[in-house]
């Protein structure tokens, strides 16, 4: 048994090698709060349902950026470019203002949309589940358009890479 947690036979770096081998597009989720902009690198992002128009993504339940993002009741999901990768490193920090060398304008919803991502969706908060250590966050798609054609930012085994195809 495992000493992280007593009913699994593997620690939490085994999990996360393992689940390191799915490659993920990389996202950022932003809303504006009282206090301004707030902003998290996510993974965890996928598609729902078509009817209604849901889409997820997961953060952590710690997070002070998702404490923030919870609290304004919706949120933009910025996909990024393979040349974006500064931009997630940023919004994967634990900086104080992330949006201070970021360009970025108003979604339809408020929220910050980041200069030169491949598409963007306005979402309202639906619901929040318990995910154990995660939330895991459902949004109701208000708004969403391509802002342009070119390659995702994918995270892989612990680092960014690029589609080919």
């Amino acid at each position: 048994m495992s000493a992280d947690h007593p009913d699994h036979a593997f620690d939490s770096a085994k999990y996360r090698q393992v689940l390191g081998h799915f490659p993920t597009g990389v996202t950022v989720v932003t809303a504006m709060t009282d206090d301004g902009p707030a902003g998290m690198a996510i993974g965890s992002f996928s598609s729902v349902s078509l009817d209604p128009p849901l889409v997820l993504f997961c953060p952590q339940k710690t997070s002070g950026s998702w404490t923030r993002i919870k609290g304004s009741g919706n949120f933009c999901v910025n996909i990024l470019a393979e040349d974006q990768e500064d931009v997630s490193r940023v919004f994967a920090s634990k900086s104080d203002d992330k949006f201070a060398e970021i360009g970025w304008k108003h979604s339809g919803n408020g929220a910050p949309r980041i200069t030169g991502v491949l598409a963007h969706i306005d979402c309202e908060i639906h619901d929040v589940l318990d995910g154990g250590d995660h939330d895991i966050v459902v949004g109701r798609v208000t708004a969403l358009d391509v802002d342009h054609e070119g390659g995702p930012l994918i995270f892989f085994r612990g680092g960014y890479g690029r589609v080919t195809l």
